[in-house]
């Protein structure tokens, strides 16, 4: 099933374009694969990659965790998409609090595409305060980690606790063993190679778990969280319809959707969602052919400042999963 996807991305380890990279495809009726190739760690000690080990999933964060559980909310009648973010962050500064979590949720808020606010406090309930009752100015819709970040906080004041002390699914954690995970960056502002600690900067100062970026995730825990997407067991048909929904031309609820050039390639059905994250990773579900596949790579280690044709090779990946996918008989 994956033998000419496998092919590149062993090419792309070869070539050292890539220290290591984990391929999973699944299938509504359960059928699946998983391979990996090349290093979990290659500084300062050369770790193999097994497919077992755990990856940074950084923005998948976003799809894997904040949108789901914003659309539970929904289904239990805490919330609606049209509800302004004022609603559960009362102290949210003007015009923030009168964003609606749609907004919020299709990058339609405004923010700034990038804001380092690590060094604003050293205190992660501090940041977390400050970031809420900041005069955020807001401009032209881009894709932004600041709305996510405040769903993620609308989450934790809904419920009343932290995002690391939510229920995970087995293969999805915000706090797996360090030794079972693979390495990112050697990081200039923490002095040292990250390897079971958020990559993300903002996430660590905001505790290691935030709505944009903190979550861990196996091959199989991602996958099967996809399976369960496929097979409406994750959200109820009526929240799954409303997240595949188009927003504009590139997103749908969180997630975009195929367009001319997107990372999932050009071979999947138009009814696919996908979405990426920084660390090398990523994540697409084909609804209208029943199978989902996930990449996931460690191409910011040993550092994020070189190229490494992460783009391409997801593209062509996704073409030949794509091509190769096979539905069972019945299915």
């Amino acid at each position: 099933m994956l033998a000419a996807a496998e092919r590149l991305i062993q090419a792309a380890v070869d070539e050292r374009r890539l220290p290591g990279a984990a391929l999973g495809a699944v299938g509504l009726d359960g059928t699946h694969a998983i391979c990996a190739h090349g290093y979990a760690q290659l500084d300062p000690d050369e770790v193999e990659l097994a497919p077992d080990m755990w990856f940074d999933l950084a923005s998948l964060t976003k799809v894997v965790l904040t949108v789901p559980e914003i659309l539970r909310l929904t289904e239990t009648g805490e919330a609606d998409l049209e509800d302004k973010l004022g609603r559960f962050l009362p102290e949210a500064a003007p015009p923030v609090g009168r964003l609606t979590l749609r907004q919020l949720m299709c990058h339609q808020a405004g923010f700034e595409p990038y804001i380092a606010f690590q060094d604003w406090s050293k205190d992660p309930a501090s940041l977390r305060d400050l970031l809420v009752r900041h005069p955020w100015s807001l401009g032209p819709p881009v894709y932004s980690d600041i709305g996510y970040i405040l769903l993620g906080l609308v989450l934790e004041r809904v419920h009343s606790r932290r995002l690391d002390e939510f229920p995970m699914p087995q293969g999805l954690s915000f706090r797996p063993d360090p030794a079972s995970c693979v390495a990112t960056e050697d990081c200039p502002w923490r002095g040292n190679v990250l390897r079971g600690a958020v990559h993300d900067e903002r996430a660590h100062a905001l505790g290691g778990a935030a709505g944009h970026a903190g979550l861990f995730g196996t091959v199989a825990g991602v996958l099967e969280f996809a399976r369960a997407l496929l097979g409406c067991e994750a959200l109820s048909p009526a929240a799954l319809a409303e997240m595949r929904r188009p927003h504009g031309e590139e997103w749908s609820l969180g997630w975009q959707h195929k367009y001319a050039g997107w990372s999932g390639g050009s071979l999947c059905s138009q009814e696919t969602l996908g979405h990426t994250g920084f660390t090398g990773t990523g994540l697409w579900i084909d609804f209208g052919r029943g199978y989902a596949w996930t990449l996931l790579t460690n191409r910011v280690h040993p550092s994020r400042e070189r190229e490494t044709g992460i783009a391409e090779l997801r593209r062509h990946v996704g073409a030949a999963v794509a091509a190769a996918w096979r539905p069972q008989p019945g299915n």
